[in-house]
């Protein structure tokens, strides 16, 4: 498989070349030939966040560039401002935030993924939602420089229609609608039918091999969305499968989110063969609760080596696709746009457990016990979710200030490690 993929790459000019006929001839026939050796190399990846979908913690300054502290998320960010700033103003973000360099950078830094966030709006607007296209495009480039680059994406369906977890990571903060109107959903699958349509084709192959189904449907808070997201998956599958509308099947792997409810409740739930090449997508943070806040960083470190038993009999091929290096929610706007932190007590309804001066904002501040107990921190995930899964993609490249956040700042400053292989701290020492 891996002489195939090499043999195609060497083929295509970019992510977009025509297919020539001998692309045809090598990809004629194939069940799901994922363009990757899946099962047997480890995904070491990073998450192209903030970019084609907005976060106010990642790229603060976009948000208070704005005057208005009413603008939480990309919708309001399209609502409340005149079309033509907002318009402007996100032109500028898409062409600067990410560049070709950063992709040579992840490369350089031994990783093989990225996994890129897009919101359905890219794709659909309709009635009256004051969202503005444009983001399609770019996730264009960025496929023709992943491609130029040796890096495999996971396509991320990051938001969709109504929310669906009410996170402004879905692109609208607020209430999680998506599962109340049926209507909802279905533009969800058939952007989902777009987007497999066109990256399963053979001018991507060997570059796009993932396509994320749904980012975090929030499952927890009703049975409606639990019920809904299951049925999504299985109607999403098939519309991702099968995106020409015949028996010919795209060669990508399809990846569902947990929900956040337990792996094992999806044993046997979309199992081969009526199901091939499903991961489930697991992501592992320790700071959205006053528990984890309050945790010393001993007990940050158990915390990951608890989930090895977990992970290790996921019912289906697991991948970590979202963690990060932070301990405490300090990071100004995580919880939200006006929204503090639990760690500091200015979360509402939290208590104090410490300063946040020192702990997220700024990488200057950061003592060299803080910086040894990253690395640690850091040794700990990436083998823990290698050992027990597929591997892993970390949240995020990089953050205008987060720097817990950032693998790019990591890198710089000594605490993520320049090869993803180099263990300074082995799993068996730490983990017992």
């Amino acid at each position: 498989m891996l002489l195939l993929s090499a043999l195609v790459s060497s083929l295509l000019v970019g992510a977009q070349a025509a297919p020539t006929n001998l692309t045809r001839s090598l990809l004629s026939g194939r069940s799901v030939n994922e363009g990757w050796d899946y099962g047997s190399e480890k995904v070491r990846g990073v998450n192209i966040g903030g970019w084609l979908v907005l976060e106010p913690f990642i790229t603060p300054s976009i948000f208070e560039e704005t005057g208005n502290n009413g603008i939480v998320d990309e919708y309001t960010f399209c609502q409340y401002q005149d079309k033509g700033t907002a318009q402007a103003a996100l032109q500028q973000h898409w062409n600067s935030w990410f560049t070709e360099d950063d992709f040579a950078q992840i490369a350089g830094a031994g990783l093989n993924h990225i996994r890129i966030p897009i919101g359905y709006w890219a794709y659909d607007i309709s009635g009256g939602e004051p969202y503005i296209q444009g983001a399609a495009d770019y996730l264009d480039k960025a496929i023709g420089w992943a491609g130029k680059h040796g890096l495999k994406v996971m396509i991320d369906l990051h938001g969709a229609p109504g929310s669906q977890n009410g996170y402004d990571n879905s692109g609208h903060r607020g209430d999680a609608n998506w599962a109340t109107e049926n209507n909802n959903v279905v533009r969800t699958k058939n952007v989902i039918a777009t987007l497999a349509k066109k990256y399963s084709d053979s001018s991507y192959f060997g570059v796009v091999t993932m396509l994320a189904l749904l980012n975090e449907p929030a499952t927890y808070m009703n049975d409606q969305l639990l019920q809904t997201t299951r049925q999504y998956w299985k109607d999403a599958y098939g519309a991702a499968r099968y995106p020409n509308g015949n028996s010919d099947k795209s060669g990508l792997v399809l990846v569902i989110h947990d929900g956040f409810q337990p792996l094992s409740s999806y044993q046997g739930f979309m199992n081969e063969p009526d199901y091939e090449s499903v991961f489930l997508d697991t992501h592992n943070y320790q700071v959205f609760n006053d528990e984890y806040v309050g945790w010393n960083w001993d007990q940050h470190v158990q915390g990951i080596c608890d989930k090895a038993s977990t992970y290790s009999q996921s019912p289906l091929s697991l991948v970590v696709g979202e963690w990060s290096l932070a301990t405490t929610d300090c990071a100004k706007y995580l919880n939200g746009r006006g929204i503090g932190a639990r760690y500091d007590g200015s979360y509402s309804g939290s208590s104090y457990h410490g300063t946040c001066d020192d702990k997220s904002n700024d990488v200057s501040k950061f003592s060299s016990e803080y910086k040894e107990f990253m690395r640690k921190y850091y040794d700990v995930q990436v083998q823990v979710y290698e050992n027990n899964g597929q591997g892993w993609i970390h949240w995020t490249w990089k953050t205008e200030s987060a720097a817990d956040w950032a693998y790019q700042t990591g890198l710089n400053n000594g605490f993520i490690p320049q090869n993803p292989a180099d263990h300074k701290y082995s799993v068996n020492s730490l983990c017992g």
